[in-house]
């Protein structure tokens, strides 16, 4: 079984983050500058919420609120769906699709350990398959 600890063996440990008190503009720009898609909503080690590019789409624009006077709090998905480093990307992939969302952060005991995005889980199930396929076929040739 292919945990969530394998997926995050093969990430930087990187943890990019803003306070609820963070406007969105703050939060887009650090987005911008990660490269990333969604960021965590920490206080202190404490998960708070997650703010991504879809609550800035539905929650900001649609409603014509201001990116420099909205502060996070009031458009982050609060508590969300977290998964464990031992469970499996079977798992993450059945909540991705249950429940559609592209981000999981990543806990152990209430911290944070990183987080796994639905681009993160299918490149580790490619890279895996073409590993099988090369053993296979060596095997098969041998």
């Amino acid at each position: 079984m292919k945990t969530v600890q394998q997926i995050l063996n093969t990430k930087p440990v990187q943890i990019f983050s803003v306070t609820e008190n963070s406007s969105v503009l703050e939060a887009l720009q650090l987005m911008m500058e990660k490269n990333v898609s969604a960021l965590l909503i920490l206080e202190g080690q404490k998960l708070q919420g997650i703010f991504t590019e879809r609550d800035y789409a539905r929650k900001i624009i649609l409603y014509g609120k201001s990116s420099a006077g909205t502060p996070i709090k009031e458009v982050m998905t609060p508590d969300p769906i977290t998964v464990l480093p031992t469970d499996s990307i079977d798992l993450c992939m059945q909540i991705m699709t249950d429940k559609h969302i592209r981000h999981l952060p990543v806990m152990l005991e209430n911290q944070v350990l990183g987080m796994i995005s639905i681009g993160d889980v299918v490149k580790f199930i490619i890279a895996d398959q073409k590993q099988t396929i090369s053993q296979l076929e060596n095997y098969i040739s041998s």
